[in-house]
């Protein structure tokens, strides 16, 4: 091992610095510090160390600061609030709850279903609701003020159901440069509402189990639709498909996620993360002349890395120190959730000579994915043997019929039924910006690479600040490649269904798609992530407002719609 690891570019030596280091610690100082938190014995340090020093392992930032550090930040990247009740005094005590989550770094979701819609007789007041809109308002300004108290800026997600009354209200409150800055908003989609869009029928608006009119379901699904294709957002979750698949669902009931939308959590539920650098595992085999090198992938090594990590990660749950609430810390010690991943997909593929989306690039995402999940699994296996399953595991409700542990091979199956298994949840992908950034602007997550080079703005305690950036490929082998601006709707749609078969969590993916394509096309992108089993879908169009927007547009006015639950009549101000 020599002294030359870390991050080669001075941009990605600079933010991995300011990010994720201590004034004057080194990079080497940073692996050492975090291994020697997370070593179970001296042969598992150096392991550790040597996978940090060389970036094949890419913690959550918020493990990078905290672990081993002074720092009184959470390890924990992501939680969900605790329920949201119709009360005011519930609705007060998430916010609390809320500011004591942002102050240490943790990023929030939260289900507004609960509160009552716009208009709402409150009987015991004698007034009238506000509908769940405007509380949002409130958790945003907090947001804002732990931001301008010297934190980093705090994320949120926003989520309703798409049952809600206040549906509509909700998918246009955020079409504007201003409302709402610091949430990601998703619509929770019921399978009944995309059977209800594919046959043309009516669909039900309920409160409180309470039915509150009907509405036509290809009507407010155009809404939804043109809202994310202007606006980039609601998001959507198949929150049916999310509840049904959960390893945990005999036990929990999920309605929201973190505010990337790769953990779908329970009330107070926290999740650690984490991704294998792909583009550390080519290896140049042999050249076919004196310019092109041909390159491999090194399976082998990267399955002997994965119990290493595992058993890292799951020693953040017992040393993380900080946890924002007491509840969090009870929740995560029981189920011991993980979501690792991977980030730089494109890189590798396209080193190997396959182009983002093809049948042999989406080969290799299978292939990768299933020394993954298998070599995840095993290794949670082989530390419940060791140090005991986590404290609600059982193994009928686990391995269940519909449950991603079902889904297992059966040999692995097997092992689980006879030893337990470590952690709930092992795998998701995250978008992995900033860590991609830090490790020589690998391409994010499994997203395609943005552009061979450019400028990307990075947010700093002082500000905005821009920064020249190299795709890692292209820098590094020389590669040409397909650029997110050059991937159809297909090759997005093939790389997401693909990695959501081997994730037990959720994946963080966005579809750009082209200004010129049809809308019946565009559309179709979410009935068909919605067939093929994805959890969620985002999609992008750079000729929509919100890009206008970062092209320093005005701002559009607000157009808040309400639909009557008596008469199912929408009427938008």
């Amino acid at each position: 091992m020599t002294n030359d690891y870390g991050p080669k570019t001075e941009n990605a030596k600079w933010i991995h610095a300011w990010k994720y280091r201590a004034p004057y610690e080194s990079f080497g100082e940073y692996a050492t510090r975090v291994a020697n938190a997370l070593k179970d014995g001296a042969l598992h340090f150096h392991e550790l160390r040597d996978l940090l020093r060389e970036q094949k392992f890419l913690p959550g930032g918020r493990i990078q600061a905290a672990m081993g550090s002074a720092k009184q930040v959470t390890p924990y990247n992501c939680f969900v609030s605790g329920t949201l009740e119709d009360a005011s005094e519930s609705i007060f005590k998430e916010v609390t709850d809320a500011f004591m989550t942002m102050r240490v770094g943790g990023g929030i979701g939260y289900d507004f279903s609960p509160l009552r819609p716009y208009g709402d007789v409150i009987k015991s007041l004698g007034s009238v609701s506000s509908g769940p809109v405007s509380f949002m308002g409130i958790f945003d300004a907090t947001c804002a003020t732990v931001s301008s108290a010297g934190h980093r800026r705090g994320a949120q997600m926003g989520v309703l159901r798409v049952d809600h009354p206040d549906i509509e209200r909700f998918l246009r409150a955020k079409q504007n440069s201003t409302n709402l800055t610091a949430f990601n908003v998703s619509i929770a989609v019921t399978d009944e509402f995309m059977e209800a869009v594919e046959t043309d029928g009516m669909f039900t608006l309920r409160f409180d189990g309470e039915e509150r009119g009907q509405v036509h379901a290809r009507t407010l699904w155009e809404s939804i639709m043109r809202s994310t294709w202007e606006w980039a957002e609601p998001g959507i979750l198949f929150i049916d498909r999310i509840n049904e698949t959960n390893n945990l669902r005999d036990i929990e009931n999920i309605v929201a996620t973190n505010p990337c939308g790769e953990q779908p959590l329970p009330p107070h539920g926290a999740c650690l993360l984490g991704s294998f650098n792909l583009t550390k595992y080519i290896n140049s085999t042999y050249r076919r002349n004196e310019r092109e090198a041909l390159h491999g992938f090194d399976y082998e090594a990267f399955a002997e890395d994965i119990p290493i990590i595992v058993r890292a990660m799951d020693n953040v749950v017992d040393r993380a120190g900080t946890f924002p609430l007491p509840v969090q810390k009870v929740e995560a010690l029981s189920k011991r959730r993980m979501g690792i991943g991977v980030t730089g997909l494109a890189n590798a593929g396209e080193a190997l000579g396959y182009a983002y989306g093809s049948h042999d690039f989406l080969n290799f995402t299978e292939m990768v994915l299933t020394v993954l999940r298998d070599g995840v699994y095993m290794a949670s296996i082989d530390l419940a043997r060791e140090k005991g399953s986590f404290p609600l595991f059982d193994a009928e409700q686990f391995l269940g019929e519909g449950t991603f542990a079902s889904t297992l091979p059966s040999h692995i199956q097997d092992r689980i039924r006879e030893h337990g298994i470590r952690n709930s949840h092992l795998l998701s992908i995250a978008p992995t910006g900033t860590i991609s950034l830090s490790a020589d602007n690998v391409s994010s997550g499994i997203e395609p690479t943005f552009s061979t080079g450019g400028r990307r703005t990075v947010q700093t305690e002082s500000g905005p600040k821009e920064v020249d950036v190299l795709d890692y490929g292209f820098a590094t082998w020389n590669t040409a490649p397909k650029v997110a601006a050059q991937c159809s709707a297909d090759d997005h749609l093939g790389v997401l269904l693909m990695a959501q078969r081997f994730m037990d969590s959720a994946c963080s993916k966005t579809c750009n798609v082209s200004p010129d394509m049809s809308w019946d096309e565009f559309k179709n992108i979410y009935m068909r992530a919605w067939k093929g089993g994805a959890k969620g879908c985002t999609t992008f169009n750079p000729g929509g407002k919100r890009f206008g927007m970062m092209e320093a547009a005005p701002a559009e006015e607000v157009l808040a719609c309400y639909i009557d639950p008596v008469s199912g009549d929408r009427t938008c101000d």
